[in-house]
């Protein structure tokens, strides 16, 4: 029995976890707050803070209902450190959190890992194995250095690390961001990792009201990729290099890309009501939304642009011939290139095609991915084209009307060489000299004719010249 499986065969368990949760962030988190703020030292990523809460309550801790549990915080320093550069106020954070219960979501995935939504929209609270916890505590230097390069980015926003240690059993949890809100309904979603064993979804996972598909499902429902324009594509794609390059630089593999497809309805867009109103007026966590994590430049305190309003938080695209909103973001990045996984990508690559399994070099992985994503998901939008094809076909037409002047012109001038010549003949008749028809007209009226339909010739394709150069620099 997995550890999700032994905290959530009962109901009451199940509510017991969810509110020490609640009661172990609530306490340190204030705790943390009452103290003055200070630089991130190195010795602040490898800090470990511990605190009892027994049911009766103590002089620090306060009384519930449920089991003895004693809570853990990992780097609480380092943290705050992450919920300050996002713009979360320990405030916001605590309401989030503690003020309504959470909300418990199935897991898609392959992991044991258990997933809790606070009510806001906000956080997502995943249950992790020991030596995924472990990995984050080591990784957090470089993704301190990684975000105050670049706070916007598609990698997981970690906000905090914690333990829920009761009955002997240690329940690791890990806040991030939520990159699918539920305030807009996902017509498509999925798990993406740019390989094709056995990356297609479950019976038992399409039988799902919401399923989550994977690679191979992609190809066949959205076989034409996801078009966006040149700008979104240019920035998106970027912004996936630089973060799997920083994944590849920590020898991290196995990650996946998870992505919600919305499609927009010309008459109704279809939202989730109550919650959707209050994301967008009170969105707390900046670079939180798709939109946001692609776009380059802006500083942390600006206001929301217009164009996320209108988009909820989405990347605009299409799909033939819909409107999509896009939302999307790198998860499951925990997984290291460690001896267990080279002997499983060993194992696999002897029985299929080394190339094509999830389990992979993380260099090799990150080029995979990448090439994937930006040719088979997303695709650039080339909307100039059709315009630009109508153009040169309408600048070729002066030309074609020129020599259709210059070969009427011609004909013309040739019967009447040919009837002249005739009555010259009739006339010579009698004197028995025989000429052969002058078929060709005159030199001199060739010369113009030609010299006409070369200056006409050359004033299009000059033109067409410009159009194609203006084209160019429309692109």
């Amino acid at each position: 029995m997995t550890l999700g499986d032994k905290f959530h065969t009962s109901k009451d368990t199940s509510e017991a976890v969810r509110g020490a949760i609640q009661l172990g962030i609530g306490y340190t988190v204030g705790n943390l707050s009452s103290k003055p703020d200070r630089d991130v030292l190195m010795q602040d990523f490898y800090m470990v803070e511990s605190v009892f809460l027994p049911s009766e309550g103590s002089n620090l801790t306060p009384a519930h209902h449920y089991p003895d549990f004693r809570f853990k915080t990992y780097a609480p320093v380092a943290f705050r450190y992450f919920r300050e550069l996002f713009g979360i106020k320990p405030d916001d954070y605590l309401y989030s959190i503690c003020n309504e219960p959470l909300i418990e979501l199935s897991n898609p995935g392959a992991s044991s890992s258990w997933f809790y939504l606070t009510s806001d929209d906000e956080f997502i609270i995943k249950t992790v194995q020991h030596k995924e916890a472990e990995f984050l505590q080591k990784l957090l230097p470089g993704y301190y250095m990684n975000l105050n390069q670049n706070p916007r980015t598609l990698l997981p926003k970690f906000y905090g690390l914690y333990c829920v240690q009761c009955g002997g059993v240690n329940i690791r949890l890990v806040v991030m961001n939520n990159v699918l809100p539920r305030s807009i309904k996902m017509h498509y979603k999925y798990d993406l990792k740019g390989s094709t064993y056995k990356r297609r979804a479950s019976r038992k996972e399409r039988a799902k009201s919401s399923p989550t598909f994977k690679d191979l499902d992609f190809q066949e429902m959205h076989f034409e990729g996801l078009h966006f324009d040149a700008d979104t594509y240019n920035a998106l794609m970027k912004t996936l290099q630089r973060d799997c390059r920083v994944l590849e630089s920590f020898k991290i593999m196995d990650y996946s890309l998870l992505l919600g497809v919305h499609v927009l309805d010309k008459k109704i867009r279809e939202r989730g009501g109550r919650g959707d109103s209050r994301r967008q007026g009170t969105q707390k966590v900046l670079y939180s939304t798709a939109l946001e994590s692609i776009q380059g430049g802006g500083k942390p305190a600006e206001p929301m642009p217009d164009t996320d309003d209108e988009t909820m938080g989405g990347i605009p695209a299409k799909h033939k011939d819909e409107k999509l909103l896009i939302f999307l973001g790198i998860i499951d990045i925990l997984q290291s290139y460690r001896f267990i996984k080279k002997v499983e990508h060993s194992w696999k690559a002897l029985v299929h095609d080394g190339d094509t399994v999830s389990v992979h070099r993380p260099n090799f992985y990150a080029d995979r991915f990448l090439k994937f994503m930006g040719g088979t998901v997303f695709k650039k939008s080339n909307p100039l084209r059709g315009a630009s094809s109508r153009r040169k076909r309408s600048s070729i037409q002066p030309i074609r009307s020129v020599s259709q002047e210059v070969l009427s012109t011609v004909k013309e001038e040739t019967n009447e060489d040919r009837k002249a010549q005739s009555m010259e003949n009739l006339d010579d008749a009698g004197s028995g000299s025989c000429q052969k028809p002058d078929l060709i007209p005159s030199s001199s009226n060739l010369n113009v004719i030609i010299s006409a339909a070369t200056m006409s010739s050359n004033s299009s394709l000059d033109d067409l010249k410009l159009e194609q150069d203006m084209d160019i620099d429309d692109r």
